[in-house]
């Protein structure tokens, strides 16, 4: 089959044999894909080694055969961010994310939207914190796993003023609040958990409730296996300075 004219984000480009590359993107109409860029070395190779860095956006063709599709060709469609510190950090989190918890050849059109909207937000001055957890949330929802937001375990409505672990099957979990202060700080506040629903920002000590809750979600649809870009990110419930 035939792939031509795909828009796609590449997602990671390895080295592979001596003039090659194996390529991670990310497309609208298929998800997921692996490309085997073949003879990629040489001056005249300059423009389709540009095209393939990480979080460049390309159009590509390709045939696919078996588990890698054959690149053909792939230009670049605009200049990828020149990120540093932490965010790039965290563009090298969103897409390890990406390439661990997506399926290959599974399209998702809002998780490739999602991936965009964050790619670009990157180089924006704002809350990068923020930035991330709704990424988060799109991508749990893009996936299938996604909770209502507003709407506890039990049926009961998000309370503002509540804490709230984060069940990765039964969705937010009330928790009593004769928890200890330092059990308390690791739930997340149901005043977070609303502005996710609004994709609207929350006060700066609700935001950094819902890291670590977040973080056991997704660790779970991971398999109990972390990522990389975990060990690196440190704590990002601050703004960015």
């Amino acid at each position: 089959m035939r792939l031509d004219d795909q828009p796609a984000y590449v997602l990671h480009a390895r080295p592979w044999r001596e003039t090659s590359l194996l390529v991670e993107v990310l497309t609208w109409e298929h998800g997921r894909l692996g490309l085997l860029a073949r003879g990629v070395q040489g001056p005249k190779k300059q423009a389709l080694r540009a095209a393939l860095q990480p979080l460049q956006s390309i159009h590509f063709d390709a045939v696919m055969g078996g588990e890698l599709a054959q690149l053909r060709r792939a230009e670049s469609q605009d200049v990828a961010p020149r990120l540093h510190g932490n965010a790039m950090l965290a563009g090298f989190y969103m897409s390890e994310l990406v390439m661990r918890l997506a399926p290959r050849n599974d399209p998702s059109p809002e998780l490739y939207t999602a991936y965009g909207t964050l790619r670009d937000r990157l180089e924006l001055p704002g809350n990068l914190a923020w930035s991330l957890r709704c990424f988060e949330r799109d991508l749990l929802e893009a996936l299938g796993v996604g909770f209502d937001w507003t709407c506890a375990a039990d049926g009961e409505a998000v309370d503002p003023a509540a804490r709230y672990q984060l069940d990765p099957t039964q969705g937010p979990l009330r928790q009593l609040s004769e928890r200890s202060s330092a059990e308390r700080r690791g739930l997340a506040t149901g005043a977070a958990l609303l502005a996710l629903a609004e994709d609207r920002l929350p006060a700066a000590a609700d935001l950094a409730s819902l890291r670590l809750q977040m973080r056991a979600v997704l660790l779970h649809h991971l398999g109990g296996r972390g990522l990389k870009s975990w060990e690196m990110l440190g704590d990002l419930s601050r703004p960015a300075e």
